[in-house]
């Protein structure tokens, strides 16, 4: 704000758009019901990238019917607004149907792998770890632990933080799936 008295040029809507004022800043989690041929991902993952958008998690999977697929894609609002990427995705021919899943009304889960490192009194520690989070342990070593965990990204997150210090080896997360709650049509 300028000094009382002064003269204040307005903003249009489109410096409030360039300044980021009108993002969301949310998390946006796409849910896109697409046939399922070849070529669809690459034409989804190509019209994000000529945006300059991030994917930051991307999974796709059967349905109900075999001949569509969904692709579960999550994409940060705070960098840009969505709605512009899906108007273009509706454009594209093998696109059914999208939906910008509100958090409060999602069920979303991710699944990780880690292989960590537990040799001795360590062992006990990890598994501790594991209960603690409700983790499945799924491989064993002499030196090493390969544990699932499936819950939200927060959870993940969370129990990456935990084991990084026994010695994180490796790891693997597929992203995020989710549904909304309650009954809706596909």
């Amino acid at each position: 704000m300028g000094d009382p008295g002064t003269k204040q040029d307005l903003l249009s809507l489109e410096d409030l758009e360039a300044a980021g004022a009108l993002r969301t800043g949310r998390k946006h989690v796409l849910s896109i019901l697409v046939e399922n041929k070849p070529g669809v991902l690459t034409r989804i993952a190509g019209l994000f990238a000529r945006r300059g958008f991030n994917i930051e998690t991307l999974t796709v999977g059967p349905t109900d019917d075999d001949q569509i697929s969904r692709v579960t894609l999550t994409v940060d609002g705070a960098l840009h607004p969505i709605d512009q990427v899906t108007k273009q995705l509706h454009k594209l021919i093998n696109v059914l149907k999208i939906r910008d899943l509100e958090p409060e009304g999602t069920v979303a889960r991710e699944l990780a792998l880690f292989k960590v490192a537990a040799e001795g009194p360590a062992r006990a520690e990890v598994m501790q770890v594991c209960d603690i989070f409700r983790g499945k342990v799924v491989d064993v070593t002499r030196r090493s632990l390969i544990v699932e965990v499936t819950g939200t990204t927060d959870k993940v997150e969370a129990f990456e933080r935990m084991v990084r210090p026994f010695g994180l080896i490796e790891m693997m997360r597929t992203g995020e799936i989710a549904i909304s709650r309650g009954r809706t049509e596909t």
